[in-house]
């Protein structure tokens, strides 16, 4: 039997949503060991002169805890 935990993380990134929820995986791993999954709970994006200047994305980490 496996003890999971889920955390709420936001991230963001000015490339992608892809690209902001694969920067908050690779901070959450410093601190956090057993990451099984990522759950992409929501996504927006901020607009600055006509464009999208960046990506937001609100995730769900579970990971086993040791």
């Amino acid at each position: 039997m496996a003890v999971l935990k889920v955390i709420e993380v936001l991230a963001n990134s000015d490339k992608s949503w892809e690209d902001a929820t694969k920067k908050a995986v690779k901070h959450a791993s410093k601190s956090l060991k057993n990451i099984r999954s990522v759950y992409v709970q929501d996504q927006s994006a901020s607009v600055k002169d006509g464009e999208v200047s960046d990506f937001r994305v609100n995730l769900k980490i579970t990971f086993e805890v040791e």
